[in-house]
């Protein structure tokens, strides 16, 4: 990607992660940048970015979820419930 739209830096939940843009009549695979974070005053929300590097057809853009404290929470004991999953093989 020509432009990043996120700001990769050390703190970057996830620099590199396989990504697969899908649409109607559309599949590109790709590496994505992956980003958890919150404003660092007064935040109001938790931030999930995911920006692919080279999304195919689509122009390039970030996708941002805005989600609640409770969400965030719910989301991450999901990855871990998966990611345990993954390394068990089952």
């Amino acid at each position: 990607m020509s432009r990043r739209l996120m700001s990769v830096t050390a703190h970057t939940s996830v620099d590199h992660a396989d990504a697969v843009a899908r649409g109607h009549g559309l599949e590109a695979e790709s590496v994505a940048v992956v980003d958890a974070t919150a404003d660092r005053t007064d935040p109001d929300c938790v931030r999930l970015q995911v920006e692919l590097d080279d999304p195919g057809e689509l122009p390039d853009h970030m996708e941002e979820l805005r989600l609640t404290p409770d969400q965030a929470r719910a989301l991450a004991a999901d990855l871990i419930e998966h990611a345990d999953r993954v390394e068990g093989g089952d």
